[in-house]
Formats: C-alpha cells, sequence, structure tokens
C-alpha cells in the first residue's frame, strides 16, 4: 500500500515538474520524423495482464514490423533524435504514465514482450507475480543493452545468450528479496547512474 502511494504521488510530481521537457521532446521526435510521438508497446505485466507500456518513439514508424524486439545502439532504425533519448534515458520518460496508472511502478522487473514471457520456465513466472517497473537490479546492472547487442548479425540470438540468462537471475532476486528500503536503494542508484550519463 505504501509502495502504491509512493509511486502516485512522485509518479504525479514527475509528470508535473517534468511536463514542459515532455512537450518539448515531443516536439523534436515530431520534427525529427514521421510517426506518432509515442511509441505504445504490447508489454505484459503482473497476473500476466498485458497493457502498453509508453516510450517517446525513438525509431522509424512501424520499426517493429522490419525488426525484432532487440535494438542495438547500431540499429539503422533508430532515429537521430532517438539516439539521443536513448543515451540519457529520455525515451523513457513517458512510462510515468503507467506507474500513475497502477501498471508499473517505479521499482520492479521490466515488463517483456509476450514473445519472452512466452519463454518462462515454472520458476520464472514469479517475475509476474509484482507489477513490472522502470528500474530493478537487472537494470542496474545492464543499464545500456544496445551497447552489447551492438555489432551483432543477430541481435535475438546475443540478447538470449548474453544479457537474458543475467536479466532473468537478478529479476528473480528482486521478487524473493524485495523491501521498499530495497527500492529506495535502487532508485537512488538509478538516479546516480543517470548522472553519470
Amino acid at each position: 500500500m505504501f509502495k502504491r502511494l509512493f509511486d502516485i504521488l512522485f509518479s504525479f510530481i514527475g509528470l508535473a515538474v517534468l511536463f514542459p521537457l515532455i512537450v518539448l521532446i515531443g516536439l523534436l521526435v515530431k520534427q525529427g520524423s514521421c510517426g506518432p510521438v509515442f511509441y505504445r508497446g504490447l508489454r505484459i505485466g503482473k497476473s500476466a495482464r498485458p497493457f502498453k507500456m509508453y516510450k517517446f518513439r525513438t525509431m522509424a514508424a512501424n520499426a517493429d514490423k522490419i525488426g525484432g524486439s532487440s535494438t542495438a545502439n547500431d540499429d539503422v532504425r533508430i532515429t537521430k533524435v532517438g539516439r539521443v533519448l536513448r543515451k540519457y534515458k529520455l525515451d523513457e520518460l513517458p512510462q510515468l504514465i503507467n506507474v500513475f496508472k497502477g501498471e508499473m511502478s517505479f521499482v520492479g522487473p521490466r515488463p517483456e514482450v509476450p514473445y519472452y514471457v512466452g519463454m518462462f520456465n515454472g520458476e520464472e513466472k514469479a517475475i509476474l507475480s509484482v507489477k513490472p517497473g522502470i528500474t530493478d537490479w537487472a537494470s542496474l546492472w545492464n543499464s545500456n543493452e544496445g551497447v552489447i547487442l551492438a555489432g551483432s548479425s543477430d541481435p535475438e540470438k546475443t540478447y538470449m545468450e548474453k544479457i537474458r540468462p543475467e536479466k532473468i537471475r537478478l529479476q528473480l532476486k528482486y521478487v524473493r528479496e524485495r523491501t521498499f528500503k530495497a527500492d529506495l536503494r535502487i532508485v537512488f542508484q538509478t538516479v546516480t547512474k543517470l548522472f553519470q550519463r
């Protein structure tokens, strides 16, 4: 209950304070390439409920129809504005809307696309017992997976081999050991990492 109050309060404050920046980014996205300002990707949330996760669009319109869900930093589908937004994680700002609506939390396992959730084994399905979040231990471990995927001839395969196993391990660690105090540590470390960029 306290975590939900925290999410509502700080997502509202974040949206209010960052509103001018959100409008500016929206204008830059629209000016930079044709297509919608927001990307609404289908993700799987708590209790396997699907929802649309908001991001600023950083790729060419209909990019999901011409490539996979794993995106390397050198992916040709990424727009010029998109590269900057991805580097500083500004494309994630609209997820404050998901947090305010209760579909996500500030802290929790990153929500996955249905394809990867369909691969969960019995133990891994525990990840769906909590709300997905903007950040968690796995996000801190690998804050820019596009760097790992860059140069790969098969980003999906590289993701499965080099990223997914450790990501799942850390997400399960979060589910088993979660506390509000740990959430605050994760938020603090995430903010620190963003400023170091």
